[in-house]
């Protein structure tokens, strides 16, 4: 009974938000979201098309320094390529297996990405977009990554990897609310920034 109580003080936040005081839940990621790995058709400049009916190709170029999202890509694929890659959409993360980029963006367009992306998608609908961006970005899961991999040195992600570190969230009322009060604060610290460049 003991060891049970202090489990649950463990997934209790010392500091919460007004209103909130449920537990949070702790799983492995591979519990509770799909993750899988990009891959690309070959040789991929004979499936690049400047088509407007191709399908949008994204690349870590089409991440804007600074942002949370990915908005537009800066090539397409000839539809044929989409059977040997990965199809993502609007509201999936994307996740750069490369640990020195190493932070997850949320996506607002469709595509396919390449093997250079794992894909994490809320499929059950149990994590605000904004929250589960910001939980993956943590320090504390770079920590976790390079904990379970051998040797304790990660140069690449990959989805087995991810799936097995742990993550702990609140109910979803609850993430909307965190997930609001760090996209405030990133548009203040952008803001402070500009400020200082003279932009």
């Amino acid at each position: 009974m003991e060891e049970q109580r202090k489990s649950e003080n463990a997934l209790v936040p010392a500091l919460r938000l007004e209103g909130f005081s449920d537990p949070w839940e702790q799983r492995k990621a591979g519990d509770r979201l799909v993750v899988l790995r990009g891959g690309s058709p070959r040789p991929i400049e004979s499936y690049i098309t400047s088509d407007p009916s191709g399908v949008n190709w994204i690349k870590i170029g089409d991440v804007e320094p600074g942002s949370m999202y990915i908005t537009r890509t800066s090539e397409r694929i000839r539809r044929e390529g989409m059977s040997k890659s990965r199809e993502v959409f609007a509201g999936d993360l994307l996740l750069s297996n490369s640990m020195s980029f190493g932070r997850p963006y949320i996506l607002q367009v469709n595509g396919c990405i390449h093997d250079g992306w794992l894909l994490i998608r809320d499929a059950e609908g149990r994590f605000d977009t904004i929250f589960l961006q910001q939980m993956l970005s943590t320090p504390s899961m770079a920590r976790q990554y390079k904990a379970l991999a051998a040797g304790g040195v990660v140069n690449n992600l990959n989805s087995e990897l991810v799936q097995s570190a742990t993550i702990a969230f609140p109910g979803k009322a609850e993430q909307i609310k965190i997930g609001a009060l760090f996209q405030k604060l990133d548009s203040l610290i952008a803001l402070h920034q500009r400020e200082r460049s003279g932009c």
